[in-house]
């Protein structure tokens, strides 16, 4: 991945792409709460961490504060 890190905020409205895509990391933290069925399906471009969660019964609060962790401070 060449491109820079756009991802400077999560929240639970993110684009799971997004994350997949711009976030270093978040992908494998995307796996670990909804499975690697999320980067074969076309909903990940325009499905919020918030939908993945309810869709998959998981917490998207704890999804959120993971990923927070991964975003670039300053």
């Amino acid at each position: 991945m060449s491109e820079a890190t756009e991802i400077t905020e999560v929240s639970g409205e993110t684009i799971i792409g997004d994350v997949v895509e711009k976030l270093p990391g978040g992908a494998e933290i995307i796996e670990k709460y909804f499975g690697n069925g999320c980067f074969t399906c076309p909903g990940i471009r325009m499905e919020s961490i918030n939908f993945g969660a309810t869709m998959h019964g998981v917490n998207a609060e704890e999804i959120v504060e993971e990923l927070r962790k991964l975003v670039p401070s300053g």
